[in-house]
């Protein structure tokens, strides 16, 4: 991979990266407890603990994501970004368009 591609895909990676963070700043408020003494009706309850269940899964997947990208920033820096971690054969460019931090191939993470 060239000098210029690595400077394209660590600057994909940092937007990618601040992108994250600002979600995971701004759904705080949604993953709150649930009070149980609010005075909301008992379906009224389960809906908002199913809501924040939802949003705890989201920011714990969000969370994982921000490691792979910090990983791969890493990798940039390296010099070991866009290699498989399964089979060591390079990542389609293509791919790393779409999903910057992958870290398999295709036939690997299929």
């Amino acid at each position: 991979m060239t000098k210029e591609r690595l400077e394209h895909f660590r600057d994909l990676l940092t937007k990618l990266q601040l992108e994250i963070e600002e979600g995971l700043a701004s759904n705080t408020q949604e993953t709150d407890v649930v009070e149980l003494d609010t005075a909301i009706g008992r379906l009224s309850r389960m809906d908002a603990m199913q809501n924040q269940q939802m949003a705890l899964e989201l920011k714990r997947r969000q969370e994982a994501r921000l490691l792979r990208v910090k990983r791969s920033l890493k990798s940039v820096d390296q010099g070991k970004y866009g290699v498989c971690g399964k089979c060591k054969k390079p990542i389609d460019e293509s791919r790393l368009e779409v999903q910057p931090d992958a870290v398999m191939c295709v036939r690997c993470a299929g």
